[in-house]
């Protein structure tokens, strides 16, 4: 069914807004123009038993005309309809063209738009050419000049290359054998690079040292020669490797189970060789009779502080380097802690690993791993002291409110705490290193408070 406007469009007729050419705007966006009365006059509603996504299909949500034909936007996950006007289409014009890039002034016609008729070929910027050094006859005479090449020779060469983009494939394929001697691939590229190095260091500015680019034809061959014979391999030849292979990878796990083995055994040994010493070092203080109890009671410093580095006793080449690296027993905890405080005095945490720098670098870090538990175990003395004053505080409170079993108790309690407090200010005071939750120190206090508020219950009226 036709409409006045394609009635007018047949007979050429002109008149109207819908004259000029159509563009894509007026095929994409020509909703915006649409008035609001037809939008609000166009209702047309979902029949009874019609599914929502067949009555979809044909009606949008603006209640428009299905699509005639696909557009090159999406708004949504519907494809935007295509608004056909009565305007005229862009005319197209078949025209001929020359490219930039070819330098034999060959025409060629395509179809184009009238508005870009004159303007440039759009690809010939794709075009893009090697740029060939030429020398002159001087240059050639004093620099360039080698026994088994000619001028003609090279000439012939550096014009190949220019032709086919440094394709030395197909150089060697359209060389002139026949007027020069027969030359490969790589002695085409070592004439090529020699001659453009030596160019490039002559041309350069005095007092700068150019980038040569050096081309080794021995390296090539010898490369292209190992190819051609992994090529030419027979089926057995490739069988035989494989099974070389995997002899090869057995090998490698028997000597990583056999260092794994002897690491073990290093690691029995040594445990067993500490064990002893700490067994002879017993004996030893058993032996010595100290005058005062309290000296006997008092322990050293435990054998688990700091840090015990391995010894690398293994056959073999090993670095120096891995005596610095901490034991796997280190926990997270303290070796963040040292490397915190390395950070805080300016220490790197990587040194030179000599001889010297090696065992410091163990100790230093030894005694900040021992200055860290002792950190810990001092917390722990400062909180369990703050806990008993807080009892205290508590027995003080019922003691004050109660009669005189209550003061007595409190007594007592405030007695037993300075008792307390006078034998931990002492300099015989015993130190747990590790900072277990139960030293000698919390046991005694434990009990002490134990026997007070036994006492307070008893003589409660």
């Amino acid at each position: 069914m036709t409409t006045g406007a394609d009635v007018r469009d047949i007979l050429e007729l002109t008149g109207g807004e819908n004259d000029g050419p159509i563009s894509k705007k007026d095929l994409i966006n020509s909703d915006k123009k649409k008035s609001k009365k037809s939008t609000e006059t166009l209702t047309f509603k979902r029949p009874e038993g019609m599914h929502r996504e067949v009555y979809a299909l044909l009606y949008s949500d603006k209640k428009d005309a299905p699509p005639l034909l696909p557009s090159d936007t999406t708004q949504g996950y519907r494809t935007v309809k295509a608004k056909l006007g009565c305007k005229k289409v862009r005319p197209w014009k078949w025209m001929p063209f020359t490219n930039p890039a070819r330098r034999d002034g060959a025409i060629f016609h395509h179809w184009r738009r009238v508005a870009e008729e004159g303007k440039d070929y759009p690809f010939a910027r794709f075009n893009k050419t090697v740029q060939i050094p030429v020398y002159s006859e001087q240059e050639y005479q004093v620099h360039l000049h080698d026994d088994g090449w000619t001028k003609a020779e090279t000439d012939h060469l550096f014009d190949l290359c220019k032709r086919f983009d440094l394709r030395f494939v197909v150089v060697h394929d359209r060389y002139d054998h026949q007027q020069y001697r027969k030359r490969s691939v790589e002695d085409l590229k070592e004439r090529y690079y020699s001659i453009c190095g030596k160019l490039t260091k002559v041309r350069a500015a005095s007092g700068t040292e150019p980038k040569i680019y050096i081309f080794d034809a021995g390296h090539e061959r010898r490369r292209k020669e190992q190819l051609e014979k992994l090529f030419n391999r027979t089926p057995e030849q490739v069988a035989e490797e494989e099974y070389l292979i995997q002899e090869l990878r057995k090998i490698e796990t028997r000597k990583k189970e056999r260092e794994k083995k002897a690491q073990d055994l290093q690691k029995l040994i040594k445990a067993a060789d500490t064990t002893t010493e700490l067994r002879r070092a017993e004996k030893r203080v058993s032996k010595k009779k100290l005058p005062q109890k309290r000296e006997t009671e008092k322990p050293a410093v435990p054998e688990t502080a700091g840090i015990k580095f391995p010894d690398f006793k293994s056959a073999g080449v090993t670095l120096r380097s891995q005596r610095m690296k901490l034991p796997s027993s280190v926990g997270q905890k303290k070796i963040k802690a040292i490397e915190q405080i390395l950070m805080e005095q300016g220490v790197d945490l990587n040194p030179m690993p000599t001889e010297e720098i090696v065992q410091m670098f163990n100790e230093l870090r030894s005694d900040l791993v021992l200055l860290y538990e002792l950190k810990q175990a001092h917390s722990n003395c400062e909180y369990e002291q703050q806990m008993l004053r807080h009892r205290y505080e508590a027995l003080l409170k019922a003691g004050s409110g109660g009669v005189c079993g209550g003061i007595t108790a409190a007594a007592l309690a405030a007695t037993t705490l300075s008792g307390e407090l006078n034998a931990t200010n002492t300099k015989e005071q015993i130190i747990d290193v590790v900072g277990a939750p139960l030293t000698p120190n919390s046991r005694k206090r434990r009990e002490s408070a134990s026997s007070s508020s036994s006492i307070k219950k008893v003589k409660k009226p």
